[in-house]
């Protein structure tokens, strides 16, 4: 069986051409996760009134009169708080600053100076790297007084800013750029696999990640729901360029309480849209459960090509018809994706975790796979010219002739005519399309969209 070391890890963003990087630090709900929308121009980091909301590194790239450099947004630290997960926060907070070219500390102009800001500063400056100090919530010029009071602490500058606002954020970085190292010109790079690993709380999303990156690089605690952001990784994989992104766990509905949690699912499902590949994570001890389904459904209304990675695979007893009695659940679970590879996992000890990667490029390209017109036409010939039970007999309709529109998901128009606007194609006609489409041209773990025109333009969407 296929697995990896440990402490092997695969080729990280790390390894290639560095750019340099500045982190945000400060306590919780001072605004470090309005700054780095602000600095990235996204809304990559969830923003709530709620404390805690940012728990693991957030990475992005932002770019300043032509240079670029990463930023990293830190979880909201509480250096004394032994719990388990203000603890991983305070570790990922440190190794981004022992990685860092610039420390942005962000504080609460409008609060002053609190103890807990005075612990950071501390341990900002036994880093030994240039600190900014963000005063942040300066949103007119009275409160820019208010600033003055951290020059206390003697580090490189004092900015008095206003995250939400934009105000004093170009003259911190007009500073920044003084001292961040000059890169060379980056080489382009090949385009990116987006894959969003999707599931249920606690089945290993996390874990994935960080056995693929091989870094503690996303929090992994058995407390459900600890990962609230998404959580971007870039990784090089065979000659390939992989985003990660491990995404909250979604619940039921009637299970989501707080305010952040809620638009945790929410950024999870627009990960979804925005992800080329959906890794849909299933806990190999549980078993397919209705709501793996919802999420897998989500994915396939995403219009992501999807991958059923059954994780904890290492902890089932097992014989020689295991694996095919499993994926028959997962697949009577899951009607409506059989197009979607089953591959079983262990994020933990490193069972075939990479077969997830190279099943994200193949869906990837195929996904990407454009028919040419000589090919459809052919296609058509074989399976469509022949009059088929195409709609009710109520409206007959026949199809004229069928063309792909778009990929990434592959999309198909079929133009029709009929004497009746409500004529529309049936169901099993579609069906029976979209499974001769597969046989042809394969289109392995990607779904297939099938649209319909009338013949005199007027448009209708199938499914």
């Amino acid at each position: 069986m296929e697995q990896i070391e440990i402490n092997a890890p695969l080729e990280t963003q790390a390894e290639q051409p560095a750019l340099p990087t500045v982190v945000i630090l400060g306590r919780p709900n001072v605004g470090k996760s309005t700054l780095f929308n602000k600095l990235t121009g996204t809304r990559r980091a969830i923003v709530g009134d709620e404390s805690g909301i940012t728990r693991d590194r957030i990475y992005g790239r932002a770019e300043w009169r032509g240079r670029e450099f990463l930023l990293v947004d830190t979880g909201g630290i509480i250096p004394d708080d032994k719990d388990l997960i203000p603890a991983n926060i305070l570790a990922q907070a440190r190794t981004a600053i022992e990685e860092s070219s610039l420390i942005m500390l962000v504080v609460d102009a409008r609060a002053g100076i609190t103890p807990l800001d005075e612990e950071l500063a501390e341990l900002a400056r036994s880093i030994n790297k240039p600190v900014f100090v963000a005063a942040n919530k300066v949103d007119s010029a009275k409160l820019e007084a208010d600033a003055h009071e951290f020059e206390v602490w003697g580090f490189d500058e004092v900015f008095p800013v206003s995250a939400e606002h934009g105000n004093g954020v170009a003259e911190m970085l007009d500073r920044a750029l003084d001292i961040l190292p000059t890169t060379q010109v980056r080489e382009e790079r090949k385009p990116e696999i987006r894959i969003a690993i999707v599931g249920r709380p606690n089945v290993g999303k996390s874990s994935l990640v960080n056995r693929l990156v091989g870094e503690q690089r996303v929090i992994v605690s058995p407390i459900p729901g600890t990962t609230r952001d998404a959580v971007d990784t870039e990784l090089s994989f065979e000659d390939n360029q992989y985003r990660l992104i491990d995404t909250a766990g979604i619940r039921r509905k009637g299970k989501t309480e707080l305010v952040a949690e809620k638009i945790s699912v929410v950024m999870a499902r627009k990960n979804l849209e925005q992800a080329d590949v959906a890794v849909l994570l299933i806990d190999a001890i549980e078993g397919p459960t209705a709501l793996d389904a919802t999420i897998g459904g989500y994915a396939h209304e995403a219009g992501a090509s999807l991958i059923i990675a059954v994780n904890k695979w290492d902890a089932i007893e097992k014989d020689t018809h295991s694996t095919s009695q499993y994926e028959r659940r997962v697949r009577e679970m899951m009607k409506f994706a059989d197009y979607a590879p089953v591959v079983f996992i262990s994020a933990k000890s490193g069972l075939r975790v990479t077969k997830v990667l190279q099943l994200a490029r193949r869906a990837y390209e195929e996904r990407s796979k454009r028919i040419s017109t000589s090919e459809l036409n052919r296609f058509f010939e074989q399976h469509l010219e022949q009059p088929r039970a195409t709609t009710s007999s109520r409206y007959p309709l026949r199809v004229l002739y069928m063309t792909q529109a778009s990929t990434r998901p592959p999309t198909f128009v079929l133009f029709t005519s009929s004497r009746s606007p409500k004529a529309k194609l049936h169901f099993s006609y579609e069906r029976y399309l979209v499974n001769r489409l597969r046989e042809e041209f394969g289109f392995v773990a990607t779904p297939i969209r099938i649209k319909q025109r009338r013949k005199q333009g007027e448009a209708s969407q199938g499914r």
